[in-house]
């Protein structure tokens, strides 16, 4: 059996032609070969090299600064990126929003399985996720600038049934991270908190031809571990580089937390009380909508915080929360750490993961919102000069039976406090969040009713539902004015029928006074 090669990082890179398509795993840092980036990353400032590349990634991969993708946002190192979630890469969105780059934004989950579909030599894939959104071809095909104008997304009709088709592309180089190799190559992933697309991404790379590059943090001896544990067998990997410590963490913020890979009783985790406010609000009225034995799914954000809560209402061991890059179970971990979860039951890969989401798998979501129109369409992808793109969320909202949107009715500054049972408005937020319409169009609430699908939109003073194509106004907070508190601050009047108060047990430090301590 051939043997790869075992190099420092700056020797790999030197692998990666001019012109290369590289795919890079990660889910913010987890499972990211950081060595491996900035080795690029520094390669290309003292030589001018490689340049051109075209970069795709299903999961976001950064900290919002400087490492992860941010290492390749350089002008001239990069020609295209295809990515399913761009926030945490400034300096890359820094480059797609000026023009300078070709740049896609395609559901992460549609990533993380195409790379499957071109490992097989397929020429795409088929899938319902993405129509009536941004993706589709009909409202920009996911291209984020005008310099963008190649189609990779159409749509098609099989058997009297709408879909869309993502175009297959080669994949030249894949990066990828585990924890252990031994002198065959052969990845396995002890200390990793996901597994990712490792497979299918190195299997898309030699499908073409092209090179796979592992990162590891150490070497183990040759025969030592049960070959059911090999997630990436050596005959796919063609150098290993074994990382120094501080550049192959856990997660971003954890250098290794071994909650995140071993099974355990969830009543030992002390998560902490959430603290008043806001937050603490909009996460108490989300978690009166779950329900025994529901698989949930929690997005990055003000959604985090229903852990705590169910936490607090020993509810956690009622539901199954998971995490859309691979965990089942245990509680989700926010932050940098987001993707990981403190005793998981289990962690699949992040293909599967999807598979079992754009299959209806979740009962119920919880995911934020940026802007949200009359129409009850949802923007989370770009606003404001930004451009967050779109991560998980599309196969998410479009395929959970039940869906709640969660974020505070105005945003940049609001100023909200609980006296005597009764909310105040002590400051509005700058920016409002209820526009007329979307400036993008992330969650499609047309698609939504003609799939049937129950949505709800939760802010820390008003709830409101999806009904009839149109906002619907259910609940408001106790001691608000309805006018001058909602409607005033909408850009649109939404349906006003029967409006109930939301639950004073909503608000304060705790919902029972048996949370745990």
């Amino acid at each position: 059996m051939k043997k790869p090669v075992f190099v420092s990082a700056d020797e790999a890179v030197r692998m990666i032609p001019d012109g290369a398509a590289v795919a890079t795993g990660g889910f913010v840092g987890s499972g990211h070969a950081e060595a491996l980036t900035a080795a690029l990353e520094r390669r290309f400032v003292s030589t001018g090299g490689p340049r051109e590349l075209t970069v795709v990634y299903a999961a976001g991969q950064g900290d919002g600064c400087q490492r992860g993708l941010n290492h390749l946002g350089h002008e001239g190192l990069v020609r295209r990126v295809i990515g399913g979630h761009w926030n945490l890469a400034p300096r890359l969105g820094a480059l797609a929003a000026a023009g300078v780059i070709e740049a896609y934004n395609f559901p992460q989950g549609v990533l993380s399985k195409l790379f499957r579909e071109i490992a097989a030599g397929n020429p795409g894939m088929l899938s319902k996720i993405g129509l009536g959104s941004f993706v589709d071809p009909r409202r920009g095909g996911g291209r984020i600038n005008a310099v963008t104008t190649e189609d990779l997304v159409r749509v098609m009709e099989i058997d009297g049934v709408e879909m869309l088709f993502y175009k297959a592309f080669p994949i030249d180089v894949a990066l990828v991270r585990g924890t252990s190799s031994d002198s065959f190559g052969n990845i396995s992933m002890e200390h990793e908190p996901l597994i990712g697309e490792i497979l299918p991404m190195a299997q898309a790379a030699k499908r073409g031809g092209g090179i796979v590059i592992a990162q590891v943090e150490r070497m183990v001896a040759d025969h030592s571990r049960n070959p059911k544990d090999i997630r990436l067998p050596g005959i796919f990997v063609d150098a290993v580089v074994v990382a120094p410590g501080e550049l192959h963490p856990q997660t971003y913020d954890r250098q290794f937390d071994p909650d995140f890979v071993r099974q355990g009783p969830l009543d030992s985790i002390d998560l902490g009380v959430l603290e008043d406010g806001p937050r603490r609000w909009i996460a108490a009225r989300c978690t009166q909508e779950l329900r025994e034995g529901d698989v949930v799914n929690l997005g990055i954000g003000i959604a985090e915080g229903i852990a705590r809560i169910a936490w607090e209402r020993k509810m956690l061991d009622r539901v199954v929360m998971t995490v859309e890059a691979g965990v089942i179970g245990g509680v989700p971990a926010g932050g940098l750490s987001f993707g990981s979860a403190s005793l998981p039951m289990a962690i699949i890969d992040q293909p599967s993961m999807f598979d079992f989401y754009d299959g209806g798998g979740l009962d119920i979501a919880f995911l934020s919102m940026a802007e949200c129109d009359q129409h009850g369409n949802v923007n989370v992808s770009r606003y404001g000069g930004r451009i967050p793109g779109s991560g998980g969320f599309i196969n998410i909202a479009q395929t959970a039976k039940r869906l709640v949107f969660v974020g505070t009715f105005t945003a940049n500054g609001l100023d909200a406090v609980c006296e005597d049972g009764r909310v105040v408005i002590r400051g509005e937020g700058r920016s409002r969040k209820f526009v007329k319409d979307v400036e993008q169009i992330t969650f499609s609430a047309a698609q939504a009713a003609r799939d049937g699908k129950e949505v709800l939109y939760v802010t820390e003073r008003a709830v409101f539902a999806l009904r009839g194509g149109r906002l619907e106004l259910v609940e408001v907070a106790p001691g608000l004015d309805l006018r001058r508190d909602v409607l005033e601050l909408m850009d649109f009047e939404p349906v006003v029928r029967e409006v109930r108060v939301i639950a004073a047990d909503v608000y304060g430090p705790r919902m029972h006074t048996d949370a745990q301590e």
